[in-house]
This record gives C-alpha cells, structure tokens and sequence, in this order.
C-alpha cells in the first residue's frame, strides 16, 4: 500500500497535467463468448503496482482469471503509479505488457503520449452493471476498476455515533483532536470545496469555503500528511476525528481494535472520490480477446467485492459483493450511487496550486 499511497501523492502534486474523464453511451453485448472460452496455452503480461494494492490484484484479479481460463499471468510490478508511468514510456514502441492497472493521472499521462489503445466496450459486458460515469475515463483510452474513496475517520471510543454531516469537523468539542488532510493532496481540495458549499458557496465560489477553514486554524492538532503516524494518534486517543481521508491510507491499523478506528461515508453531503483505471499499451504482445477478456474479469462482482475489501476502495460494480468482515470500511454499491462525488481533476487542476497555496498558510503554524 506505500507504493499507491506514494503514486498518488505523485499524482496529486503533478495534477497540473491534462487530466480527462468521459462517461460514453455504451452498445453491450448480450453474450460473453470470448470471456467463456478457454484461454489455455496463452499468456497475459500485467504490470501493476507493487505494494499490498498489487499483491491484492495478483490475488483476487490474476489468479482467478488464470483459474477460470487456463492463462497464464506474468506479472510485472512498479514503485507506484510514476513507476509504472516510466516503464511504458522507456519499452517504447516494443511489445511489452498487456494490461495495466493505475491512477488516474497515469492513464491520462499515457493517453496523451499515445502510448495506449482504446478498449472495445463491446468485449467487456460486464461494464453493464458499471454506472456510465465509471465506465470510462482518460479520454476513453482507461477503464475505470475502482474508487479511491475517502470519508471521515473517527474514534470509536469517543464518537460513539458515526458523524452524518462534514458538519461534525467545526463541532467545537472536538479542538485540538482534529486532523485535516495536507494541502497538496486531493483530499484538501474536496474538503475546500466541502466546506464552501456548506456555507453557500461551490466549487466556482471558493471563498465562503476558506473562510469556513479558518474556523478550524485553531483547532487542528494535525495535518495528516503521515498516515501511519495519525493512526497512532488514535491509537494513543489523543484524536477524535478527521478528514476528509482514505482509510486506504492504513487498511492494517483500520481493521485492528487497538487503534479504534472507524470510517463513515454516510454524509448528507456526499463522499469524494477518484476513479482507478486499467488500460492497454498500443505496442502489447499479447491477444486481443485474452485482453479483454481479463479486463472484463476485473469488473466481475464478486472479484470487485474481494479486491474492494483488501484494499479498502469503492466498487465500481453495482453488484459487488463485498466480503462481510470489511463492510465497515468500504462504501457500499448503494453509498457510491446516492452519495459518491467524482473528483473533478480536469477542471481543479487550474486551481489547485493557488488553493495549495492558500491552505498552507491557513494551517501554518
């Protein structure tokens, strides 16, 4: 999990770049023939990332499409989504990996190089169970797989009822045991403009939302730009409640006891979100119909259920299951479709570096 934790702060911080998301018409079709067939004989090469998060992919993408259709999977892993970024762009032209799993600002980063092929949604019918504004993204050139989600974090001890509204952040019992993300992650921007719409703003009306912020300049113990050491803050009880944040960011320490960590996503104003992508090199060695028949894999219910549960992001599937044992910590299909907001990169990247700047002296000490 460090590795996508650092490629996502790398693409936070890079998120000048031309980012694009498209939710397009999409013509199934009615049958699966090519994800049925047998498979047997051929290999797909995946590069993914090699943190928990690509270890989880190995496990409940890889080996189980390897299972059901007798393919092989050589896996190819990278340090974060830059990572990866860099390893299509040195193999160049020459037939290197098949399918890729990323970060928004990765797929998009390619896409533009012209280094990817668009997919044949025709070929992957399991995207009919997908709403249309996760189906597809970086131009069309990305098929979105998951949602990075984030919510408010809260002491089980101390908030003994999980908090209904981003209001429960200005709730004065709670100073000097509050964190807030840091201000060049994506997270500070969807809290700015939280908090802007709260107080009559939105997100092309700002300054009600700073001046909502500045309520809290006082109150913050911390701003979480280390999320292993604001996990020890609640294991040591010395923090209430936070965000907005991933529990992604720490999916071990979440799911323990001692570190009395909860994580809601129940907000009358909604949760934000951030769509993952898979995506094809144009220079791929591998078949066609394997391609997509394991991209269509991904998007099956029950591996979007298991793969959501190990790495504590959103299904894009409506009809994930997701195991019981991490249905704390992950937003259900149902949360993602009354409540999920789409983090807007494309239209923020204007401006979010004058934001960053403006919620660094906020918050600085």
């Amino acid at each position: 999990m460090q590795d996508i934790k650092r490629g996502r702060r790398q693409a936070i911080k890079t998120i000048g770049a031309a980012l694009a998301a498209s939710a397009l018409p999409m013509p199934f079709i009615s049958t699966a023939r090519a994800q049925e067939k047998s498979f047997a004989g051929k290999t797909l090469r995946l590069l993914t990332w090699s943190d928990d998060t690509g270890a989880a992919a190995l496990r409940n993408i890889a080996n189980t499409f390897s299972q059901k259709t007798g393919a092989q999977v050589v896996a190819d892993r990278a340090d974060g989504t830059s990572g990866m970024v860099a390893k299509v762009k040195a193999a160049g032209e020459r037939p290197t990996y098949d399918v890729i799993t990323l970060a928004g600002v990765g797929a998009s980063g390619l896409a533009d190089a012209g280094l990817l092929m668009k997919p044949d949604l025709d070929k992957l019918p399991n995207l009919k169970d997908v709403a249309p504004q996760y189906r597809t993204g970086a131009n069309g050139f990305g098929v979105g797989y998951l949602l990075w989600s984030d919510g408010l974090i809260y002491n089980t001890s101390t908030v003994k009822t999980p908090p209904a509204s981003y209001e429960a952040l200005w709730d004065p019992k709670y100073a000097g045991r509050l964190f807030l993300p840091p201000p060049e992650w994506a997270e500070a921007v969807d809290l700015a403009i939280i908090a802007a719409k709260m107080a009559g703003g939105s997100q092309q009306n700002i300054e009600p939302g700073f001046a909502r912020l500045a309520q809290l300049k006082e109150r913050v113990l911390t701003l979480g730009e280390n999320p292993n050491q604001i996990a020890d803050l609640f294991r040591t009880g010395s923090l209430d409640i936070g965000g907005i944040y991933a529990p992604a960011f720490f999916p071990d320490q979440i799911r323990k006891p001692e570190y009395r960590m909860g994580v809601t996503y129940g907000m009358k104003e909604g949760f934000a979100t951030q769509l993952m992508f898979t995506v094809i090199p144009k220079a791929h060695p591998g078949d066609l119909d394997l391609i997509h028949a394991f991209i269509n894999h991904s998007l099956d219910a029950g591996v979007q259920g298991r793969m959501a549960a190990d790495v504590l992001n959103g299904p894009v599937n409506a009809k994930a299951v997701i195991p019981a044992q991490s249905r704390a910590f992950v937003p259900s299909p149902q949360q993602i479709a009354e409540k999920a907001i789409l983090h807007d990169d494309k239209t923020l990247a204007a401006v979010q570096p004058g934001w960053i700047k403006r919620y660094t002296a906020l918050f600085a000490a």
